[in-house]
């Protein structure tokens, strides 16, 4: 997928230039409502994300709805999505909770005429507009090449453990279109690495503390166990718990997906050696410029690619990464 992502860079450009200089005047006027649906509401990926949105909603003249759910799980955010489709806004922006059981109900919407843009994690296999398929009516997905960014973190660790040893992936549960994705790109990128043998993936359901009881037996099995990849942050820092609790911090490298404020502190202390931060401000503001985009006539990429910084104890207190951190 990574390589039908339109750059960020490449699309803020464009859309300074759509949004300037070619809005029919009837629908520059209007006054627009847009909805934000993040995966759960109390993720600091997903504040970011929404202070992105508020930054381009505020430059354009758009009210902005954030509403969601305190999971990350398809049983909450659907009744969230119908609620939101019932107060009729202009279009929703939404991260899917589960790549397939949000089809139909992201359907329903799109039928009563509300466009849709996936933020984050996607619907399908995340190819929209393509004329086929039940699930290719989104207008686009605006998000991480998350493919990408799991071959960053293979490298990362690679270089970390010196290119030898055994690792694994922590990982949430299959069907999260992000995390499916980061595991997919790690297995790639680690398959050039003849030295490092992959383990079975653990899949911990989004507990840090499974993460962390998973670590300690992978460990036991394998007491030569050199890393682990963490897909997402409850993944990673569970797992960061777990080389802990087993006293095999700095002999157990960690390689983290995500970058919350919690992480500086993690990386300070060696108990995560990298962090892979995503720009979901990026997200948040390219969703909502794409949105509007396509409400007043212009046509939009149906993919849009943000990028990542790589952070680790040379660079944590680097001005330059920090505005990587993500907000609480």
């Amino acid at each position: 997928m990574k390589n039908r992502f339109l750059n960020g860079l490449v699309f803020a450009t464009l859309a300074t230039t759509l949004l300037s200089t070619s809005i029919p005047t009837s629908a520059a006027d209007k006054k627009f409502t847009i909805a934000l649906i993040p995966g759960l509401t109390t993720d600091p990926f997903y504040i970011t994300m929404r202070k992105g949105a508020q930054a381009a909603a505020t430059s354009l003249g758009v009210d902005l709805v954030f509403q969601g759910a305190p999971e990350f799980n398809v049983v909450q955010q659907v009744p969230v999505l119908n609620a939101v489709v019932g107060r009729k806004p202009d279009a929703i922006l939404i991260a899917p909770t589960d790549k397939t059981q949000l089809i139909q109900p992201l359907k329903s919407a799109f039928s009563a005429g509300i466009p849709v843009v996936t933020v984050d994690t996607f619907i399908g296999d995340g190819r929209y507009q393509t004329g086929s398929g039940e699930a290719d009516f989104p207008i686009s997905y605006v998000a991480s090449d998350n493919v990408a960014g799991g071959e960053i973190a293979a490298r990362a660790l690679a270089k970390a453990i010196g290119e030898k040893g055994k690792v694994y992936v922590s990982n949430v549960k299959p069907g999260i279109s992000t995390t499916d994705q980061r595991e997919q790109g790690f297995k790639q990128e680690m398959k050039k690495h003849p030295n490092i043998t992959v383990l079975d993936t653990q899949f911990n359901d989004d507990d840090a503390n499974k993460a962390a009881s998973q670590l300690q037996s992978v460990f036991a099995r394998n007491p030569d166990l050199a890393g682990v990849f963490g897909a997402n942050l409850f993944s990673a820092t569970g797992a960061a718990n777990g080389v802990k609790q087993a006293n095999a911090t700095g002999k157990i490298r960690v390689v983290a997906f995500d970058a919350p404020t919690s992480i500086v502190g993690e990386i300070k202390s060696g108990n995560v050696d990298i962090a892979i931060a995503q720009h979901p401000a990026e997200i948040g503001y390219f969703g909502l410029v794409t949105a509007f985009a396509h409400l007043t006539g212009q046509s939009v990429p149906p993919l849009i690619g943000t990028g990542f910084t790589v952070i680790d104890k040379n660079n944590v207190d680097d001005p330059a990464t920090k505005r990587f951190i993500y907000s609480d």
